[in-house]
């Protein structure tokens, strides 16, 4: 009669550690974007991919977090995000989704004076690029492998050379 509650109670301390396990692993901030890896399986087309995709999302984190695992139609090559957000850099709502050349001819920053919001859209060409967000005229861009001979640099890391560059120089910029 005294193992039984001295045994429940060790179960109960267990089951609140495993909880406890359980929910750090799940946690939001433990979720890595840039971790993508193209799928193992067929592909729908040559050269397919994905890109996050959400509609007028919350944040950057949620549109990221809840975006739908479809693949991107054959007449697109980039992924695109959209930024709005206030004077103070508060977000309002965040879209992203797979484009074409045309659509990513936008990139860039525009302020809104009527409705006193910026909008920032960059492109980006690869599986998922598109995990973060334009905030400024330095990240609001186009990065394109094919502009820049890909077959002799390397594909994607050029991509991601593009953007360490273009960052050491917007730090380079504020520092001074």
């Amino acid at each position: 009669s005294v193992a039984f509650p001295s045994m429940a109670i060790a179960t109960a301390v267990s089951l609140l550690v495993t909880c406890s396990l359980l929910s750090a692993a799940v946690r939001s901030d433990s979720i890595n974007f840039y971790n993508i890896r193209p799928p193992q399986g067929a592909t729908p087309y040559p050269r397919s991919f994905k890109c996050f995709t959400c509609e007028q999302a919350s944040d950057n984190y949620s549109c990221n977090r809840w975006a739908e695992d479809k693949w991107c139609p054959q007449n697109t090559k980039y992924c695109m995000t959209i930024h709005h957000f206030g004077h103070h850099g508060k977000t309002k709502f965040v879209s992203k989704r797979c484009a074409t050349l045309e659509d990513c001819n936008t990139s860039g920053c525009r302020h809104h004076g009527n409705t006193h919001h910026t909008e920032c859209v960059s492109c980006c060409e690869g599986m998922a690029c598109n995990v973060e967000l334009p905030t400024n005229h330095t990240n609001a861009v186009f990065v394109w492998s094919q502009a820049y001979g890909s077959a002799a640099l390397g594909g994607g890391r050029w991509n991601y050379m593009l953007l360490i560059v273009s960052g050491l120089t917007a730090l380079l910029v504020l520092c001074q």
